[in-house]
């Protein structure tokens, strides 16, 4: 296993366990997670806040950075 294999399955990991992170965070219908750290006061006095935005673009942002690696993962590693 070379260097790179282990940076692409750490990179892979840490961004595994950010998306599943930032999903569990976001509020749906019921509240979810956010409501725990105070999200739920500012979501529902205002409809969808600034925070609830920028919470979005970071989730869509690290999907699509977990997604290029499991991509540049299947290019990279050999398979032997």
């Amino acid at each position: 296993m070379s260097i790179i294999d282990i940076v692409l399955w750490v990179l892979q990991f840490a961004l595994g366990i950010g998306v599943i992170f930032l999903v569990l965070v976001h509020s749906g219908r019921g509240g979810g997670l956010s409501d725990m750290f105070g999200g739920g006061l500012g979501a529902s006095a205002a409809g969808s806040t600034v925070m609830e935005k920028n919470l979005d673009r970071i989730t869509v942002v690290v999907g699509l950075l977990f997604g290029f690696n499991t991509l540049l993962m299947a290019l990279v590693i050999d398979p032997t």
